[in-house]
């Protein structure tokens, strides 16, 4: 069976739409937003553009979905260990899991969080603000600080620029190995924990 075939196989909705995010996610993370149509994803899944627009809508309103994707962190595996065990052990256990989680599609979560997106986009700067936040409250209860304190919820958020740039240094421009981001985010945390948060 020929590559184009595979690909044009018949799929069940769920998986098809899937199948067209997951494409998106690729070439918003090798292009910026302007260089990417929605002819280039309907080919990269496969897909008429008409099936593209069927499940999505305008190549807006799937950028949203591919915003929303990689900005928003699903649950730790076995999250209730991670509340456990000194606090540098969770901080790294954390750490570990958002480059892996994020590295899957690094390349994408940098265009996404960064400049090289839409710009000033008002939707994309509300699903960033309300992700920020998420992570902020995920991040505290993994530390076992309240979430509910706005000033630690603010000091997490800026933590999380930090955690961008440091995947910009590693993903796009090569200055730093993954080891060293790891290293970076971990020993911060920990310090913003220990000597910094209010209270």
């Amino acid at each position: 069976m020929t590559a184009g075939a595979s690909r044009r196989r018949r799929l069940e909705p769920d998986a098809r739409r899937e199948q067209i995010l997951e494409c998106a996610v690729q070439l918003f993370g090798e292009r910026p937003y302007a260089a990417v149509s929605t002819t280039d994803i309907a080919r990269a899944a496969g897909v008429a553009r008409g099936l593209l627009n069927h499940y999505y809508g305008t190549k807006r309103e799937l950028y949203l979905e591919v915003v929303r994707t990689l900005v928003t962190i699903t649950d730790l595996p076995g999250a209730d260990a991670n509340l456990t065990g000194p606090l540098r052990e969770r901080v790294e256990r954390s750490v570990d899991w958002f480059l892996d989680t994020v590295g899957a599609h690094a390349r994408s979560f940098v265009a996404v969080t960064g400049a090289e997106g839409v710009g000033a986009d008002p939707e994309i700067e509300r699903i960033l603000a309300e992700a920020d936040d998420a992570a902020a409250r995920r991040v505290l209860e993994l530390v076992g600080l309240p979430a509910e304190r706005a000033e630690h919820r603010a000091v997490i958020r800026a933590y999380g620029g930090l955690v961008k740039a440091a995947m910009r240094e590693w993903v796009r421009d090569g200055s730093l190995e993954r080891a060293d981001v790891r290293r970076l985010l971990a020993r911060v945390l920990e310090t913003i924990v220990q000597d910094v948060l209010p209270g």
